[in-house]
């Protein structure tokens, strides 16, 4: 594995927001985990004690939150809007699949920022993959589950 596969492409905004998520479990979730663990040990046998142990999970899955977080946070590479006509981290696409008249405009962000209801689709994706690197006006295709679909790239920003 070269280090490009452990790098995470963020803008500023989700970087920010990771950062206070990670900020609110190191401080407020973890005083809470362990309020919570004191009450459950003071009703006695840990063995049976139901509370104590949903208290323990939640303890583990958020230390595990807190060392995906770190990770990411520490391999992070911050990108901006691009202003480029070549597609890359940060471009803003609209395309146009082959026979069809409707459009349709994606973001391309880092893996982390992936959300398809807010058309932000990460690079390493099947159809951001296929897009990277092309401009204005080419055409391109990609394997979908349908089988081999086409497009065409109508503006880059």
């Amino acid at each position: 594995m070269s280090d490009t596969d452990n790098q995470e492409y963020l803008t500023q905004e989700k970087f920010n927001e990771l950062k206070n998520e990670l900020d609110f479990l190191k401080t407020t979730r973890r005083k809470e985990i362990a309020e919570s663990l004191e009450y459950a040990r003071s009703l006695g046998d840990l063995s049976e004690n139901a509370e104590y142990q949903e208290a323990r999970d939640l303890q583990a899955s958020t230390e595990e939150r807190i060392r995906k977080l770190e990770s990411i946070m520490q391999s992070a590479n911050i990108v901006s809007g691009r202003k480029s006509s070549i597609i890359g981290l940060g471009s803003t696409v609209t395309i146009k699949k082959e026979e069809e008249k409707e459009t349709h405009t994606y973001n391309i962000v880092g893996t982390e920022e992936a959300n398809m209801q807010e058309r932000k689709i990460s690079y390493s994706s099947p159809l951001g993959e296929a897009m990277m690197g092309k401009k204005k006006g080419d055409i391109f295709s990609f394997e979908t589950p349908n089988g081999k679909m086409n497009y065409k790239i109508k503006n880059v920003s």
